[in-house]
């Protein structure tokens, strides 16, 4: 049952109070009839009750503001974190709110807030499902509270018009397949168990097998041979946009490549990507970086070519 809207302001009556509402009404009918002192008293203690609810509801709405909004690594079709940031003018006051974000082209579970930080500032974290990689826009804040009781339910809106990046989905890259040269190998002077890199005088605890007997000969004391081991090299991700023309088959791609980032993020290695337009060649080196310029890539040519590959990092 909605009582009173406007843009900011929405007052409705929850089950709880329409019965308490039609309760309320039931006993000042009967004391007005009867001159009873008792259901005076009643209806007094009722109505307070409901003036209470109205008036505390109305004040936990008070005194927020929007800091910020920040979306961090939002994908596309995957339950990701929005920050919501709030600046209390009232700290630690009991508030009871939910929070529903509208957001373009995507859904966002309510949060909740219990009780403002002291600090002054409030951080709440939405989960949020965005549909489409780009540009997209949060367009209101609604705060909504039963606070106490249960009996009236207020909402006030925060417009907002806030623009967020949506990163492409984060396919998993297929596996290489055999012979595939896409990635290469570089060694990293570390003591290992690959190929033998030099050596040096002998320590306590180095095992027997690593004696290097040419080098103790040649310095009549103890060497041990020393190693070097592995490592694979950063990614390097090319992606021709003349090759490719707008269409599932090039957001595929885009998802493709940004699988690959993640994985090569996840392995703690440098990945770049290399974009080659019809009008200039632009290459971006991290993780963050890359994924932004996926999102906002756009397709330019007139066949629909894989226009993606690999290779190593000079």
């Amino acid at each position: 049952m909605q009582l009173w809207s406007d843009r900011r302001l929405r007052l409705s009556l929850t089950g709880l109070g329409a019965q308490c509402v039609l309760a309320l009404l039931a006993v000042g009918v009967f004391s007005v009839n009867t001159g009873n002192n008792l259901l005076y008293l009643v209806f007094s203690l009722m109505l307070g009750l409901f003036l209470v609810s109205g008036v505390l509801s109305r004040r936990a709405l008070q005194n927020l503001q929007v800091a910020g909004l920040e979306e961090g690594s939002l994908f596309a079709r995957v339950r990701g974190g929005l920050r919501l940031r709030l600046q209390d003018g009232e700290r630690d006051r009991i508030r009871g709110l939910e929070l529903h974000l509208t957001l373009d082209d995507g859904q966002v579970e309510p949060g909740f807030l219990g009780r403002a930080a002291r600090s002054g500032e409030t951080l709440v974290i939405l989960q949020v499902r965005a549909g489409h990689r780009g540009w997209t826009r949060a367009r209101r804040l609604e705060l909504r509270t039963r606070f106490p009781f249960g009996l009236v339910e207020k909402s006030r809106f925060i417009e907002l018009d806030h623009r967020l990046l949506v990163l492409p989905h984060p396919r998993r890259p297929p596996a290489p397949p055999a012979g595939w040269r896409g990635e290469g190998h570089r060694t990293v002077a570390l003591e290992g168990a690959s190929s033998p890199e030099g050596a040096r005088p002998w320590r306590a605890g180095d095992p027997p097998g690593r004696v290097h007997w040419k080098r103790t000969a040649q310095r009549s004391q103890l060497w041990v041979r020393t190693f070097q081991e592995e490592r694979p090299q950063g990614l390097h991700l090319m992606l021709d946009l003349t090759a490719w023309v707008p269409g599932r088959p090039f957001e595929r791609e885009l998802e493709r490549l940004s699988g690959a980032v993640l994985q090569a993020r996840l392995q703690k290695r440098d990945v770049s990507l290399e974009l080659r337009g019809s009008t200039e060649v632009r290459e971006v080196r991290g993780p963050t970086p890359c994924w932004q310029a996926l999102a906002l890539v756009q397709a330019e040519g007139t066949a629909n070519q894989a226009g993606a590959t690999e290779a190593p990092l000079s």
